[in-house]
């Protein structure tokens, strides 16, 4: 009990702060009670512990702000990706088969936090992209072939000399015949079987009225006999565009169409290009 009164006693008991200004005699004193110099220290360091803790989160403030934009130029550069991707996929949904986004959405990886992994999804996504664009130029370049190559039957007819060595029908000696001869009636409609360009387009000897188209990829073919002939050198046909009108032009047995498939700068047989199929 005394120790306690000797403590409250000590606590209440006031403090004398002395002020001596210079130049003067008097000196000033302020008599401060011990506790209230004691709450004065405290409520300072309360300020200074106040005043560290806003200046820490000031700092962490813009910490976060320069993470936060720096997330968001990575989401914007994702959002790019994706667009890019959607875009793609909506070009190819009937060949792709949307493969590729079900890869990215089964190797996206997750951090503990349970946050999305934007630098492997947009690795993900960047990959799917230049597989679309592999797909794309492999397609294009299959296109591109597609076209080129003849196609189907120049004119629907009966094949009456076939490709290969043969009596000639009108003189009997024996020739490698470097096309095929489909009976037609003269006047039928002759077809481009490939897209291409008129090479050449006139008459030539024995051969008649002949159309000579070069189709790329190595392909030519040629289109002989012909009464008419409906194109000119340079111009470029597609695939089913009539071309000629059939003849017996030059020298003939009959009315016919003489056909040719050449691969390479060489003759090859055109039984093997007249399925429609590729």
């Amino acid at each position: 009990m005394y120790k306690l009164k000797k403590l409250i006693l000590k606590i209440f008991s006031p403090i004398t702060i002395m002020l001596i200004p210079h130049g003067r005699t008097k000196v000033y004193g302020v008599k401060i009670p011990f506790l209230l110099i004691f709450l004065f220290i405290c409520c300072w360091l309360a300020f200074n512990v106040y005043v560290f803790s806003i200046a820490v989160n000031t700092i962490e403030y813009y910490q976060m702000k320069q993470n936060l934009s720096s997330i968001m130029n990575k989401f914007n550069e994702l959002k790019s990706t994706i667009i890019a991707l959607k875009h793609a996929e909506a070009e190819f949904n009937k060949i792709f088969s949307l493969r590729s986004k079900k890869e990215i959405l089964e190797s996206i990886n997750f951090h503990p936090s349970g946050d999305i992994d934007i630098e492997e999804l947009k690795k993900h996504a960047e990959k799917a992209i230049n597989t679309v664009s592999e797909i794309k130029n492999f397609l294009s370049e299959q296109q591109d072939i597609y076209k080129s190559t003849p196609l189907g039957w120049p004119v629907k007819g009966e094949i009456t000399s076939p490709f290969g060595k043969r009596e000639h029908p009108k003189y009997g000696y024996e020739e490698f015949h470097t096309g095929i001869d489909v009976s037609v009636p003269p006047g039928t409609e002759i077809k481009a079987t490939a897209d291409g360009i008129v090479v050449f387009s006139g008459y030539q000897g024995r051969n008649g009225n002949v159309v000579m188209i070069k189709h790329g990829y190595g392909f030519t073919t040629v289109y002989a006999h012909n009464k008419q002939n409906l194109v000119n050198v340079g111009q470029k046909v597609k695939r089913g565009d009539i071309i000629a009108i059939s003849g017996n032009t030059g020298s003939t047995t009959g009315p016919h169409l003489h056909y040719e498939v050449w691969k390479n700068n060489s003759p090859v047989s055109p039984l093997s290009y007249l399925k429609e199929d590729f």
